[in-house]
């Protein structure tokens, strides 16, 4: 993959706005943004092709960094609204983005009906265990025993693994990306976008302000292993849960899962279904006057 689709002539400077990213200096969510702009270079959509939708956080700043249509939605919030994006304009390439307390925290409840309904969405959670915007509280993916603002003595909780949880649930893709490699990381992005169905990337994006050691880009290139490197056959579910149940002890990178044969989507089924009952529709001026009937 590069930053450059030869057919279309796009790169990546296409996709970034003028407006400056105003994150912390040192912030992985400035690689996440490169590798998301190489990502759309590669697929080759055009901007007004393609809506971006997120939630509430650091990283859900990235839409407006962009020239695709972008929608800042409500914390937690941002899968619903993509899916009714997707289902009004199934012909829009719809990319979601948030953080990891955006999206397993107050958005939890709505991942696994994402996945379930399976509509041709990308969802990439920025993942810095540590809550950034609102100065360090403890998040869902907080690694037991973290000392924090809201955990004075260190954690009690197990986190969430973001892994697990959309593996279980059934997400036809699965990949997993850091910064630290951003080449890796556009590279699973564009898969993710290619994908015909639900996809999920998880990037290990560190919080250089509230973030724990551990978490930091420079430690991320001494630890990383690509599944590649493993010989991962990323068709093979069952491995790729035994793989990402070393979240937070590992980092793996790469394509956890992919779906050999992806399933039909629900925007596609959706289309099907109202071509079906085309000829049977109501006219718009019959629903109304039932509607307004006294």
């Amino acid at each position: 993959m590069t930053a450059i689709n030869r057919a279309h002539g796009l790169t990546a400077k296409d996709y970034k706005s003028a407006l400056k990213p105003i994150w912390c200096p040192g912030c992985g969510d400035f690689g996440v943004l490169q590798s998301i702009s190489r990502a759309l270079a590669g697929v080759g959509r055009a901007p007004h092709e393609i809506a971006f939708v997120s939630g509430i956080g650091c990283s859900s700043r990235i839409p407006g960094y962009t020239t695709a249509y972008g929608f800042n939605s409500v914390h937690g919030r941002a899968l619903p609204i993509a899916q009714g994006i997707k289902l009004a304009n199934p012909d829009l390439l719809v990319l979601v983005a948030g953080g990891d307390g955006d999206g397993f925290s107050i958005g939890g409840g709505h991942v696994p009906h994402a996945i379930r309904r399976n509509l041709d969405l990308t969802y990439i959670v920025m993942d810095n265990q540590i809550y950034g915007l609102t100065k360090g509280q403890l998040s869902p993916t907080s690694p037991k025993g973290l000392p924090t603002v809201s955990s004075s003595y260190g954690s009690i909780e197990d986190p969430v693994n973001p892994l697990l949880y959309v593996l279980a649930y059934g997400a036809g893709f699965v990949a997993q990306g850091t910064p630290a490699d951003m080449a890796g990381l556009a590279d699973v992005i564009e898969e993710a976008i290619r994908f015909p169905g639900f996809a999920f990337v998880n990037v290990q994006s560190p919080c250089i302000t509230f973030g724990h050691e551990d978490s930091q880009l420079k430690h991320h290139k001494e630890i990383l292993q690509t599944l590649a490197s493993l010989n991962h056959d990323p068709s093979n579910r069952l491995a790729a849960m035994d793989l990402a149940q070393e979240y937070g002890t590992k980092l793996y990178t790469g394509v956890f899962y992919r779906r050999p044969e992806p399933s039909a989507t629900y925007d596609a089924l959706a289309r099907e279904r109202q071509k079906e009952l085309a000829p049977k529709a109501l006219p718009r001026e019959r629903i109304l006057e039932r509607f307004l009937a006294k």
